[in-house]
């Protein structure tokens, strides 16, 4: 039996397999022989015996049934409102759509100010063919792409939150 291996490094680890039963078939006579011979062995295995014993003799506290049952009846007599409408500011939403509209009526009116309306209706009112137009020129800066992307995903929001309030108004909940 080479109980070389069985340093007091890992005694604690090996006693708990040993007493768990999770020991190796080779090294359990080797480890019940340091438990009898080995006075620090013996002495950790009698501990951690102890605990084990403690661990398997305690049992869980737990509430009383009649105590669960007056919880879940409490919480259901609350009526708990929604997290979500009790902090969030309606005129703030509201005011944050408006400000995007009013953005996207501006570039519009910017657009159309630029146009030019004196040129007379038996000429084509473009002065180059509009086919040939390259447009990656114009939506080729990021910054234009992430402020158009930012608008698409707040105005989906803004009509979400319209459709919502529509459908509260229409099916209220009992």
């Amino acid at each position: 039996m080479n109980t070389e291996h069985f340093s007091n490094e890992h005694m604690e680890e090996r006693l708990w397999e040993y007493i768990d039963g999770f020991s190796n078939q080779d090294d359990l006579p080797v480890i019940k022989k340091l438990v009898e011979e080995n006075h620090t062995w013996r002495r950790k295995y009698n501990e951690l015996l102890e605990i084990n014993q403690l661990i398997h003799t305690t049992e869980l506290e737990e509430p009383s049934m009649r105590f669960s049952k007056n919880v879940m009846e409490e919480i259901g007599r609350l009526h708990i409102a929604p997290a979500a409408s009790s902090y969030i500011n309606h005129r703030i939403i509201w005011g944050i759509g408006i400000f995007f509209m009013v953005l996207i009526v501006g570039f519009l009116v910017y657009g159309f100010g630029q146009i030019d309306w004196t040129t007379s209706s038996n000429t084509s009112s473009l002065p180059f063919n509009i086919r040939n137009v390259d447009y990656s020129a114009l939506f080729n800066n990021t910054y234009i792409n992430v402020f158009m992307m930012i608008n698409v995903v707040l105005g989906l929001m803004l009509i979400d939150r319209v459709l919502a309030n529509k459908r509260k108004k229409l099916y209220p909940q009992t």
